[in-house]
């Protein structure tokens, strides 16, 4: 090999290295558009605890129901969008309603990403089982996405929602309201009830 040919591929690696990072950086640098409203993702009518803790990221919320038992609980989109990942996250460890200590996975376990345009997105983890939703779909608001379960990284049955403007977590705002969950520096929540009801 030439001196000439090594150093044109170590100019093309160079040139596909800074264009990879490009892929990566550019989206976070632009402006995202205006919020989409967003709707709590769960059932219309029906008041939910949401909660962190330390160490669960600051602007991460974990749904618990007020009351009943949270396993295979509808999880709905909280506006409409285009689902742009859907499937496993991590390993699913194996706790069900059958097996509710059994042994923990890994990461987000069964999830879904919907990108809402104008660079936001939301995600919601851990679910039961395969979503009822896969990557290319158009969803709207409120459309069911899947059933809360404890797949992935996940010490009991909840839905692990998150709100992302150009790649970065934001508070969470559903119908207009701050969801109240700021930060991760101690444990604490709040209760909200949902307004994603049929059009």
């Amino acid at each position: 090999m030439t001196a000439r040919t090594r150093t044109g591929i170590a100019v093309a690696v160079a040139l596909l290295a800074v264009a990879a990072l490009l892929v990566v950086l550019v989206p976070r640098t632009r402006t995202p558009g205006p919020r989409p409203d967003f709707q709590l993702p769960v059932a219309c009518g029906e008041t939910w605890i949401l909660g962190t803790y330390p160490g669960h990221d600051d602007f991460d919320i974990d749904f618990f129901p007020s009351s009943g038992s949270a396993w295979g609980r509808p999880i709905h989109a909280s506006f409409a969008g285009t689902v742009v990942e859907a499937g496993v996250n991590g390993t699913l460890g194996s706790r069900t309603p059958d097996n509710p200590k059994g042994p923990y996975g890994s990461g987000a376990g069964y999830w879904v990403k919907i990108d809402h345009g104008g660079l936001w997105e939301t995600q919601y983890l851990h679910m039961l089982e395969p979503p009822m939703v896969a990557e290319g779909d158009q969803v709207t608001r409120g459309q069911q996405l899947g059933r809360i379960g404890s797949t992935g990284k996940s010490g009991a049955p909840h839905l692990h929602y998150e709100q992302r403007a150009a790649g970065e977590k934001r508070e969470a705002i559903f119908a207009g309201e701050p969801s109240g969950i700021t930060d991760d520096d101690s444990e604490y929540e709040v209760r909200r009830t949902s307004r994603n009801c049929p059009p």
